[in-house]
């Protein structure tokens, strides 16, 4: 006769004691599968402790790293920054150089400018014929030849000379039947002044020459200038436009 055999049941006890003295002990019966279950939870929940931390490392170990990043990015646009403002006063000191020099500039060209506009009013003025065509002393007589024109006549003193009254460009050097000689300077601005004397010629026809330029020298033989004037080619009185003083 064969017995059947029946299922044994385990229990694990736990015993709770006391410190006391008159401490009782107690027991509690579990059931392996509670057991195992309370194991099994511990573990996932200490796990999951685990995780988290670990996490929360990885968090803080990427937020750290990107911090320190973000410093060094600061550091350096910072340096940037300096090296820009230095290279930014730099220009700005050579701004105000540049501008100074500018200004200097603009000074020299405003006087060269007007130092050109003197010069060109004292050129042209040195075109008109105003001055006296004669050195030394000397008299004169203002008459009007038989074609019509005026001439002044003047009588100079010995080694006075016969100088250009503006400066021109010599277009005429003749045989005077009256004087001996004439010579006619063109002024380039409408006027033309003619000059007779008995003396050697001192210039050539063609040739440029400035005002108080040597025409004739006066001695005792020649002493008489014969000095005659024109505006755009109709004689006038070389009184209209000679500055005497004195």
């Amino acid at each position: 006769m064969v017995r059947k055999g029946h299922k044994r049941k385990n229990n694990h006890v736990v015993i709770v004691t006391s410190d006391a003295t008159d401490g009782k002990m107690r027991q509690f019966r579990i059931r392996p599968w509670i057991l195992q279950t309370i194991i099994l939870v511990q573990c996932v929940i200490i796990g999951a402790l685990i995780g988290f931390f670990l996490y929360e490392k990885d968090v803080w170990t990427g937020e750290i790293q990107r911090t320190e990043v973000e410093n060094e990015t600061i550091t350096k646009l910072e340096q940037e920054k300096a090296e820009l403002e230095g290279q930014v006063a730099g220009l700005n000191g050579e701004i105000e150089e540049l501008n100074e020099r500018i200004g200097i500039l603009s000074e020299t060209v405003t006087q060269k400018a007007q130092t050109e506009t003197e010069l060109s009013e004292q050129l042209q003025k040195q075109t008109i014929p105003t001055e006296f065509p004669l050195t030394g002393k000397t008299s004169m007589e203002e008459t009007t030849e038989e074609s019509g024109n005026p001439i002044c006549i003047f009588t100079a003193s010995t080694g006075s000379m016969v100088v250009a009254a503006a400066n021109g460009t010599v277009t005429v050097v003749n045989e005077d039947p009256e004087y001996g000689n004439n010579v006619w300077v063109d002024h380039g601005n409408g006027y033309t002044t003619i000059y007779r004397c008995t003396g050697e010629v001192k210039v050539r026809q063609g040739e440029t020459i400035t005002q108080g330029a040597t025409l004739f020298v006066i001695t005792g033989d020649n002493s008489k200038l014969g000095y005659q004037m024109t505006r755009d080619g109709a004689y006038i009185s070389p009184m209209e436009v000679l500055a005497i003083s004195g």
